[in-house]
């Protein structure tokens, strides 16, 4: 197994009547690599100082991200599938149902960033769907 110090910008994009929201994350993680498996650990804080630790496990044909602490969740990305999740945070608990179109991931090698790109469509409780687009750079450090 190789473990790396990563350096992660996480940017998420989310489009919903033909207006888009951006958030952009910068974090200090671990990238632990195994066979046809990668896992990226890391933790924000939110503005009310609360930690949120998140586990993305990297698979040829998916991806899940788990989440626990201020948010918790567990949600499941396989291409063309429509995966459900409930989604916790401090304002309450949301049913999720996600559509992923596309899943694209580049480990990062020598001198080169890794990228983890999903495309897809999610809906809150039910309602009209929105689209997401997830972008993750990861830049080992020596």
């Amino acid at each position: 197994m190789n473990k790396s110090s990563v350096s992660i910008k996480m940017t998420m994009e989310i489009t919903e009547l033909g207006n888009k929201d951006v958030t952009v994350v910068e974090e200090k993680g671990h990238l632990l690599e195994k066979d046809n498996t990668t896992v990226l650990k890391f933790s924000e804080t939110n503005e009310n100082n609360e930690q949120t630790n998140s586990l993305i496990t990297i698979q040829p044909d998916q991806v899940s991200v788990k989440r626990s602490g201020a948010v918790s969740m567990l949600q499941k990305f396989q291409s063309k599938q429509i995966t459900e999740n409930v989604y916790r945070h401090q304002f309450g608990t949301m049913h999720m149902e996600t559509e992923t179109d596309q899943i694209v991931y580049q480990p990062p090698v020598a001198n080169q960033d890794g990228k983890l790109f999903i495309s897809y469509r999610t809906s809150l409780n039910g309602e009209t769907p929105r689209r997401h687009r997830l972008t993750i750079s990861l830049a080992k450090e020596n």
